[in-house]
């Protein structure tokens, strides 16, 4: 059985995505963390997600694996644990550049269907149940507002500690991120066409859950 979650930047899908996997005893399959890898490695590597040659070259011999380590999810770039890489804005604007190559997304493609074929999994990002995988049992689109999605990102940083946020420039770039995933040419953010659509602007994580647990009973 498979659940895809697709959405835009900061609408919750990972945090959702991860719970309904463990109450329903599912997989998490998080292809954010994938994309975030590679881009951890393109921006370490100090290639440009404009020169579509070189990422091809660069990306060719690298793996990228999910491992889970009590019970935790863990993201391996070329054998290196980068799991703490990965949520840097840096991360988050590179790889919503690099997702948008066709040889990145081949790239990591595979190993998405590979994992969704033999086990029961949620999965979640931006092309889930329109592209990697249009066969999903349910799929959801998530959303919130910009506004929402900024004011979430800014209590994250709070809480890490950041100071000098400034949460305008949180949702502008929310919003410059929402139109990159939309307006790329090779499988842009859109909700399929058989997706439920959940807007959780005004929803707690629980009641999003909720949501999504009992779909899935209907199909079950």
């Amino acid at each position: 059985m498979n659940i895809a979650i697709d959405g835009p930047a900061g609408a919750g899908k990972s945090t959702i995505a991860k719970k309904a996997a463990g109450e329903l005893g599912f997989i998490y399959v998080d292809t954010g963390a994938m994309y975030r890898a590679v881009a951890v490695y393109l921006t370490e590597s100090d290639i440009s997600a404009s020169d579509e040659d070189l990422v091809e070259k660069s990306i060719a011999d690298i793996s990228v694996e999910i491992k889970y380590e009590d019970g935790a999810q863990q993201v391996y770039l070329n054998g290196e644990n980068v799991t703490g890489k990965l949520r840097t804005e840096a991360a988050g604007n590179m790889a919503s550049k690099a997702s948008a190559l066709p040889c990145v997304r081949e790239k990591l493609l595979s190993l998405q269907r590979d994992l969704a074929a033999s086990n029961d999994v949620v999965m979640d990002g931006r092309d889930i149940g329109t592209n990697i995988l249009p066969s999903a049992e349910l799929k959801v689109y998530l959303t919130a507002s910009s506004a929402v999605r900024a004011k979430r990102r800014y209590d994250e940083l709070v809480a890490k500690g950041a100071e000098n946020i400034d949460i305008e420039k949180i949702e502008q770039d929310i919003i410059q991120r929402d139109k990159q995933d939309m307006e790329r040419e090779i499988a842009p953010l859109c909700q399929a066409e058989d997706a439920i659509l959940v807007d959780s602007s005004d929803m707690s994580i629980p009641q999003v859950i909720d949501t999504i647990i009992s779909e899935f009973k209907k199909i079950k």
